[in-house]
């Protein structure tokens, strides 16, 4: 019989195999909603690094993904037409024209408070360095106050929530620096290396798919490492793994960035593909929306949280473009997860580990006891 093991390379097999194919079945349209759903689906993993395999329940993980988003998609309006269009030597964002003060000159440096912020993002290099660099910042200094001061469990929660909705506002407020409740739109499309990515293309659908696939293998080695053992250590019994001489507030501290920086990159192909940035990325329903999807995949599986998450929104989107469910698919998706979680507490990833346990494989001696991974 097979091991458990040789199952799960089995499966990661099918679905890399699976999501490469994609492009051979697909037309344009429907190959740039594939590659919003791989987005979600890196999501899911970031929610499974971090709860699943650390025990930090973040409930304001869109704040990761949001600031992402937004400092890619800052240099990509700059590279609009529209930026243009007003007849100066640089770029001005078209919004920022609309609350110009009195006087000021129509340049990035002084049109309005604090709009010299974004002379750096007229280069599309920086604004991708920031998109990573700017969350997995924003994990480090909240993750070194909050696990340094021995702060654990809901209260992790309630933090994290809170912190999004603040940033949210302060967001929708700044409406002559970030646009307010309208966001960024009318962007332009990412150029590397002399190359556009144009949304609809098959190479900006390989570019999410290769980068989804490279975040679960290198996400996989990471939990299989000495730090994910003793990080999945510290969740099980975390004064056991201080007793033992491990710095517990770093093993935490380094696991919530890491998740933030995948947050942050998922949040920058999310430009990429859907060519907006809007605040709704930091609302607190987002926020949610992530847990969901890993607990119906299984939080204790990283393949299965992605897998959750890209079922959930393909679920999603199918029944509200339908006419019988277009009022009540919301309730529709709800009522599933309560069954998920009511009947599958594990999640999908765990219903599909027990039937392997059963009927397929035979498990080692590693996975004895163990949790669906």
């Amino acid at each position: 019989m097979l091991k458990h093991n040789h199952f799960r390379i089995a499966a990661y097999a099918i679905f890399i195999v699976t999501v490469l194919s994609l492009p051979a079945f697909f037309d344009e349209f429907w190959l740039n909603r594939a590659s919003k759903y791989l987005v979600y689906g890196m999501l899911g993993v970031a929610i499974s690094l971090c709860w699943g395999y650390a025990g930090i329940l973040n409930l304001g993980q869109g704040l990761f993904f949001g600031a992402g988003a937004y400092m890619l998609g800052m240099s990509l309006k700059l590279a609009s037409p529209t930026s243009l269009q007003h007849g100066g030597e640089g770029p001005v964002p078209d919004f920022m024209l609309r609350n110009a003060e009195p006087g000021a000159l129509t340049e990035l440096c002084c049109i309005n408070s604090g709009s010299y912020l974004w002379l750096p993002f007229q280069s599309q290099a920086f604004g991708l360095i920031m998109a990573i660099v700017l969350p997995v910042l924003l994990a480090f200094i909240l993750g070194s106050i909050i696990f340094r001061k021995g702060v654990s469990g809901v209260f992790i929660s309630i933090i994290t929530l809170a912190l999004v909705l603040l940033v949210r506002l302060l967001v929708v407020d700044a409406q002559a620096l970030t646009g307010g409740f309208n966001g960024l739109t009318d962007l332009g499309w990412l150029t590397f290396g002399g190359y556009e990515f144009d949304p609809y293309s098959v190479a900006t659908y390989y570019l999410a798919a290769v980068s989804l696939i490279l975040t679960l293998l290198v996400t996989r080695l990471l939990v299989n490492s000495r730090a994910g053992l003793v990080m999945q250590g510290i969740r099980d019994d975390e004064n056991r793994a201080k007793y033992l001489g491990f710095d517990a507030a770093a093993y935490q501290t380094f696991f919530f960035c890491v998740s933030a920086a995948i947050s942050g990159f998922a949040g920058l192909l999310y430009v990429v593909t859907s060519e907006f940035v809007s605040p709704t990325f930091m609302d607190l329903a987002f926020s949610i929306s992530m847990v969901i999807w890993a607990a119906v995949g299984g939080r204790g599986s990283l393949l299965g949280a992605c897998i959750g998450a890209i079922v959930i929104n393909v679920l999603g989107a199918t029944i509200s473009e339908s006419e019988v469910f277009v009022e009540s698919w919301q309730a529709i998706v709800g009522l599933f997860f309560v069954l998920v979680v009511l009947f599958m507490p594990n999640g999908m990833a765990g219903v599909v580990h027990g039937w392997c346990r059963r009927f397929i494989t035979k498990p080692s001696k590693s996975d004895i006891g163990g949790q669906p991974q």
